[in-house]
Order: structure tokens, then C-alpha cells, then sequence
């Protein structure tokens, strides 16, 4: 989904806004995209996009303006201004050229979008709605960003109606459920809305939305038994649905049916109907009560073992390997970060904690060979030259360790306590390099910062 405007807004709402790559045209503009342009035009406007990449918004927009006094029919032109314009805070003048650029590239998604972040930079709702409603002829995701524009221009009724159209022909997602949440929060009409639900659900079983939706607002009034109700009812109504389960195992925790709450869990975290974000939140409820119930580890590790299927097992892999750490069973904690590395080797925590634990478990070849592959993707982190470091100290690569340890160095910043760790493995690699004098340089130096610290 886009969600482009929550990212304008997200200060004014609770959930967080998924980020977006916008598409963006003319980014990198050339003589191609000016058309049939005179030498003077082409010079004007290449002057204009110079200023604006040194931020001189005010020099570019004056070369802008003489380029529409040679051609008022480029819409790049006034594409441009728009851009600039916002750059000054100057949302009316930039809103007024976006529009003129769409009137002229009416075909532009891009433009489109521009105009819509404007107009949401300004809590313009109206505009932004109307904005959108010509986006969705492009790409029919921004019916989402359509929803959450209604809730803020509390039109709720509309926001609703979207809501439940996407859910039917999407499948529910966590997103557009606390979008549904913060709605019931802001009408407090909550028996109005039971009459609605409980109508849908006699005029329309098989909808399953209507059941969740019924299960939260009982929820949240406190009434569990009424929600536990709803839950069991869109199980007999529907037996194959996995959402009940989303609602069900909750419920069998807080009654104490452990053998029923874990085979719901499980259910959750097959279905392919849930989205990943709402498994992540079993998930971490599932670690809790494992946590209380050891003796449901091997049920634990028994859906640890299908995460590859899953649609984010990088992040869950992550997860787990923090819920084996904290209970201090490093060995396994081990394990799963391993597995998340394989999958999301760009993520630094997790490669960090891997590499700790590599080296505590003495898998020497492995860190030297992790830390090497991480600072390609992370150059400059003096931390990983001091693992690669310790790891071949280990494996009396000393030479290579004190290379490591002298480019870690260059890159450490007011941090005593990795500097004389770092002092420490160089006294180490020099002592291997039979360099006597050099080891008793970077131990003295290393001591001495211990005691500055003292």
C-alpha cells in the first residue's frame, strides 16, 4: 500500500506510518524531457535545477519564471516551481503550479503525488481527498491512504465502508484494523456500532471482518465473554477460519486452556490469510507464556522450525533469538540469529549479536568471516574491526588482526571502554608477532586508560 499521506500526518495519529519510495519525475531531468526547448531555455531551466540542488530555492525559482516567459506550456517548468515553492514553506504558490503541471500532464502519477503531500503539509483534507481520488485511477492501493483521509476529515462512515470494501477483496491487515479501531475510539457510539456489526453478521456469515470487528469492540469494553462468544460463533459459521483463531487463542490464555491457546497459536502462525505484523504480536505472547510454561518449548520450536514460510522470518528469527538470550540459553539464541543473518544480512543489531556470541562459542572461522562480509555493509563501524580483530587474534592471523585493529581505530569516537579493548587485542597481536616492545606499548596504554576511568 502507498500510505503516502500518514507520512505528512503521522505526528497527528497513533500508529506508525509504513515509509514509501514516490515516485518522483524530471529527479533527474535532461534535454529529452524539455521537448523542442530554444538554447536559452534549456540554459535557464538546467541553471534552475542547479540552484535547487544547493538549496537556492529563491535563485531557481527566479530562472524558472524566465524560462515561462519563453514557453508557458511546459509542464516540467511549473513541476519545478512547485517543488521549490514548498521548499519555502510557500504551499499556495506550490499547490497552484502543481495543479497547472497536472493540467498539463494530466497522465503524470508523479505530479499527483507531489500535490497530494502538499496539500496534506497544510491539513488541507478536502484537497488531498480530491487529489486521491485521481491517484486511485492509477494504482487502486491508494484506496488505503483514501481511508485514513476520511478519518482525519471525519468522514467516518466513508472511512468504514472503504475499509470493510478492502478487507473483502483483500483480506483483513493489521493497518487497516487499527484504522477501524481508531475510528470506534473517536465515535463512541459503541452500541450503534454493535447493532451495525451484528446485522451485517445475520445479513452476511461467511464475512469474517465483521465477527473481528465485533470480538474488538466487546474487547475493549471489558465484556470478554461476549467477545469470546463472537469468536466461537465465526469458527462454527466459518470452520476453516483462521482469523477466529487471531481472536480465540487470547482467550484460551486468559482461561487457562493452554492445550487449546497453543493450538490456536499455531494455527495463526500457518495462516497465510494473517499478516505478518499480527503474528509478530502472537508470537511475542506466545515467547511470554513459554517463558511462564517452559514445558511448552518444544511446541515453540516446533513453529520456529516452519519461520523460513513465513512472510517475514528475518524479523521473527530476530525475535526469537532475544527471547533465548534473556532465559541466558545462549546456545540457541545463537542459532536463530544465525538463521536471521541468512536472511537479512544488512541488519546490524543482528549481526552484532551474532558476532558476540560467535566469539563466546569460540567459532573463530565464522567471525572473522562475518565481520569481514558486515563491514562491506558497514565501513565504518570500529566495532566490527574489533571482532574481526579478537576472532583473528584467535586464530593467530596476527598480522592480518592488527591491520583490522589500526583501521578500527581511525574510526572510534569518545568511546574508552572499546578503546581499550582495542589497545588490549593490538598488545595481543603484537605479543603473537613475537614485536615485544609494540605489546608492551599497547598494554601500557590500555591500562592507563583503565585507571583514567577508575
Amino acid at each position: 500500500m502507498k500510505n503516502l499521506f500518514i507520512i505528512l500526518i503521522m505526528a497527528l495519529l497513533a500508529f506508525p506510518a509504513r515509509s514509501q519510495e514516490i515516485p518522483q519525475p524530471f529527479q533527474d531531468v535532461n534535454q529529452d524531457d524539455l521537448g523542442n526547448v530554444s538554447d536559452e531555455f534549456q540554459e535557464l531551466f538546467f541553471a534552475a535545477l542547479k540552484q535547487k540542488g544547493i538549496e537556492n530555492y529563491e535563485k531557481a525559482i527566479t530562472a524558472l519564471e524566465k524560462c515561462l516567459a519563453l514557453d508557458t506550456e511546459k509542464s516540467v517548468v511549473y513541476f519545478e516551481l512547485g517543488k521549490n515553492y514548498r521548499e519555502l514553506e510557500k504551499f499556495d504558490q506550490a499547490i497552484s503550479n502543481f495543479k497547472k503541471a497536472s493540467e498539463l500532464e494530466p497522465e503524470k502519477e508523479s505530479i499527483l503525488v507531489f500535490l497530494f503531500q502538499t496539500y496534506g503539509m497544510t491539513e488541507d483534507f478536502e484537497g488531498a481527498i480530491a487529489t486521491l481520488k485521481k491517484l486511485i485511477l492509477f494504482d487502486e492501493s491508494y484506496k488505503e491512504d483514501l481511508a485514513n483521509l476520511y478519518l482525519l476529515n471525519e468522514d467516518y462512515d466513508k472511512a468504514l465502508g472503504l475499509l470493510d470494501e478492502l478487507d473483502e477483496k483483500l483480506g483483513a491487515n493489521s493497518y487497516r484494523n487499527s484504522l477501524r479501531r481508531q475510528i470506534f475510539a473517536r465515535t463512541n457510539n459503541t452500541g450503534a456500532q454493535i447493532q451495525n456489526l451484528q446485522q451485517g453478521i445475520t445479513d452476511n456469515p461467511e464475512v469474517e471482518q465483521n465477527y473481528l470487528n465485533l470480538i474488538y469492540i466487546y474487547s475493549e469494553n471489558g465484556e470478554e465473554e461476549e467477545a469470546f462468544k463472537i469468536a466461537e460463533e465465526l469458527l462454527a459459521t466459518n470452520p476453516g477460519s483462521t482469523l477466529a483463531h487471531l481472536a480465540l487463542y487470547k482467550f484460551y490464555l486468559n482461561k487457562g486452556d493452554t492445550e487449546a491457546a497453543v493450538a490456536s497459536m499455531k494455527i495463526v502462525f500457518e495462516s497465510e490469510e494473517i499478516d505478518a505484523e499480527s503474528k509478530f504480536k502472537v508470537l511475542n505472547d506466545f515467547l511470554n507464556f513459554v517463558q511462564e510454561n517452559p514445558e511448552y518449548e518444544d511446541d515453540l520450536i516446533e513453529v520456529a522450525g516452519k519461520l523460513s514460510e513465513w512472510e517475514d522470518a528475518p524479523k521473527l528469527f530476530e525475535q526469537l533469538g532475544s527471547y533465548y538470550l534473556k532465559r541466558n540459553n545462549r546456545e540457541d539464541a545463537l542459532k536463530f540469529f544465525e538463521l536471521g543473518l541468512k536472511e537479512n544480512p544488512e541488519n546490524f543489531e543482528l549481526t552484532k549479536n551474532t558476532l558476540l556470541l560467535q566469539l563466546e562459542f569460540g567459532k573463530f572461522e565464522l567471525a572473522r568471516e562475518l565481520s569481514g562480509e558486515a563491514l562491506e555493509s558497514f565501513p565504518s563501524q570500529p566495532m566490527l574491526y574489533l571482532f574481526q580483530g579478537v576472532a583473528m587474534n584467535k586464530l593467530s592471523q596476527f598480522e592480518d588482526a592488527e591491520e583490522s585493529l589500526k583501521d578500527g581505530l581511525d574510526y572510534l569516537i569518545d568511546d574508552t571502554m572499546m578503546e581499550i579493548d582495542f589497545y588490549s587485542q593490538l598488545a595481543i597481536s603484537y605479543h603473537g608477532m613475537k614485536n615485544a616492545d609494540k605489546a608492551e606499548e599497547y598494554r601500557r596504554k590500555a591500562e592507563n586508560l583503565k585507571k583514567e576511568i577508575n
